[in-house]
C-alpha cells in the first residue's frame, strides 16, 4: 500500500543484489571496468574488496549478466565455507563439467581438458568466488593452483575473488604471498559521498517507477546519509523502513525527522555499521569515532534490527486495518 500512496511501481530498496539498481559512482565504474578488463586480456587472478553492504555482490551480479551476454563459461561460488572437494564439485558443475571420478587428480585433468578447448574455441572461462575473507588458507592455496592450468602465453581460467576488507589482510599472511603475488588487478567498492548518496536514492526511485524523484526531503537525505555512513545496504535500509513509516503518518516528502525515528529504531544513532564486532580488552569498550560505542556491536545491531522491523510491521498492519475500516465505513 505504501507504493500506491507514493507512486511506485516496485520497492526501490529492496536489499537483494539486483544488477538493475546498480549505481555507477566513479569508483564503481573503476572497479566494473577493473574486472572486465581484466577478464578481457586474460590477467588471471583479480581481487575485488570492499566494506560490508558496498555493493559488491551487485557489481559481481552486474559481472555475470555481461558475461552471460558475451557467452563467456562461469562458475560462482556463492559460498566458500566448503571443503576442498565440495569446492571442486561445486565449480565442475557450475561450468558444466561432466566428471564421474571424485578425486581431485582426475576433475583437474577434465577441467584442464574442457579449458584447452575453450580457449581453442577462442571462449573464455571465469571462476567468480563471494566472501572469499571466508576461505581458508588451504583453500586459497588450492585456488592458486589453479592459475597453473595455462598455456605459454595466457591464463586458461580467470579468477576474481570478491570479499571484505579481511580478504586483504588475510592475502597478507607469509603463507599466502604466493597468491598475493599472482594477483594482477585490484578492484575497490567504496562507500557513498553525500552527493552519491542523494543520486542513488533517486536512481533508485526513478527504477523503481517513481513519478516524482523528491519523495525525500533534502534534509532527510543529509540524515540519511549521516547514519547509513555512505554504506548503500544500510542506505535501503533506511529509506524503505522511512517509506514505510511516513506512509503510516501518511507525510509525503519524507522529512527528517523521520529518518532520525528509525535511525533510533536500528540503533544506528549509537552504532556504526561500519564497525567490526572486537572482543573487548581488560573490559574497555572498543571506540569507533564521532559515534558512542558499545561491546557485541554485531550482535546487538541484529538484535535491534529485528525488534525494529517488528515494530514497523505491526504499524504497517494498524494503518492498513485503518484503512481499511476507513473504506467500509464510506461505502
Amino acid at each position: 500500500m505504501y507504493k500506491k500512496f507514493f507512486r511506485l511501481k516496485e520497492n526501490p530498496f529492496n536489499v537483494n543484489p539486483d544488477p538493475r539498481y546498480l549505481f555507477l559512482t566513479h569508483s564503481t565504474q573503476e572497479a566494473l571496468a577493473c574486472l572486465t578488463y581484466g577478464i578481457e586480456t586474460r590477467k588471471g587472478f583479480i581481487l575485488l574488496t570492499g566494506e560490508v553492504g558496498t555493493g559488491k555482490t551487485t557489481l559481481v551480479n552486474k559481472l555475470l549478466e555481461w558475461l552471460h551476454k558475451e557467452r563467456v563459461s562461469t562458475a560462482f561460488v556463492f559460498n566458500p565455507r566448503l571443503s576442498v572437494s565440495q569446492f571442486f564439485d561445486f565449480m565442475m558443475a557450475d561450468f558444466g563439467i561432466p566428471c564421474e571420478s571424485r578425486q581431485k587428480g582426475q576433475m583437474l585433468m577434465k577441467l584442464n581438458q574442457w579449458l584447452l578447448e575453450r580457449y581453442q574455441a577462442g571462449e573464455r572461462a571465469v571462476l567468480i568466488v563471494d566472501e572469499a575473507q571466508n576461505l581458508s588458507p588451504q583453500m586459497l592455496e588450492e585456488i592458486r593452483l589453479l592459475t597453473n592450468l595455462e598455456t605459454s602465453t595466457e591464463k586458461l581460467l580467470q579468477i576474481v575473488l570478491a570479499g571484505q576488507p579481511e580478504l586483504e589482510q588475510k592475502l597478507n599472511q607469509p603463507q599466502l604471498r604466493q597468491l598475493r603475488q599472482r594477483i594482477t588487478l585490484r578492484a575497490k567498492t567504496r562507500q557513498l559521498t553525500l552527493e552519491e548518496t542523494k543520486g542513488y536514492i533517486q536512481e533508485r526511485l526513478r527504477i523503481g517507477g517513481a513519478e516524482k524523484l523528491d519523495l525525500f526531503s533534502p534534509e532527510a537525505v543529509v540524515a540519511i546519509h549521516r547514519y547509513a555512513r555512505g554504506i548503500p545496504r544500510v542506505t535501503n535500509l533506511l529509506c524503505e523502513h522511512a517509506l514505510v513509516s511516513s506512509f503510516v503518518d501518511q507525510k509525503n516528502p519524507v522529512p527528517q525527522e523521520t529518518i532520525e525515528e528509525v535511525a533510533r529504531d536500528f540503533e544506528l544513532d549509537t552504532i556504526d555499521p561500519t564497525a567490526l564486532p572486537v572482543e573487548p580488552s581488560n573490559g574497555d569498550a572498543h571506540s569507533i569515532p564521532n559515534i558512542p560505542s558499545k561491546n557485541g556491536d554485531q550482535p546487538q545491531l541484529i538484535e535491534s534490527l529485528m525488534t525494529a522491523l517488528n515494530t514497523l510491521v505491526d504499524r504497517l498492519n494498524q494503518a492498513e486495518a485503518t484503512i481499511e475500516t476507513e473504506r467500509e465505513r464510506k461505502r
